[in-house]
């Protein structure tokens, strides 16, 4: 059977940003690498928690991408749901058609 690779995005607060990639670097063998952006979220549903936010009309947040097997993936995101409860951590899993790296 061979694995059905993914793209798990996630997107969480900057101030969670270290808390975030040093879990991540702790889950050997699901994440054996991933992708780390700071991004601007807008939105009705993106929160501006502090003075500096409000006035710019975005919050800052950060965004990581890590390509997988669909299984770890949901594993995953299992574990994040038990250890980022409450910080309104924002998923999603789409489908990867091709991975690969042009050395």
């Amino acid at each position: 059977m061979t694995s059905e690779y993914v793209c798990l995005s996630l997107i969480l607060a900057r101030k969670l940003r270290e808390e975030l990639l040093d879990f991540l670097s702790e889950q050997p063998g699901q994440t054996s690498g991933f992708t780390v952006s700071d991004a601007a979220g807008h939105g009705s549903g993106v929160q501006l928690p502090t003075a500096a936010e409000r006035v710019k009309g975005h919050a800052d947040q950060v965004h990581v991408q890590i390509v997988l097997p669909g299984a770890d993936a949901r594993r995953l995101v299992d574990q994040l749901r038990h250890s980022f409860a409450g910080c309104n951590l924002v998923y999603w899993i789409a489908p990867v058609a091709e991975f690969g790296t042009i050395a």
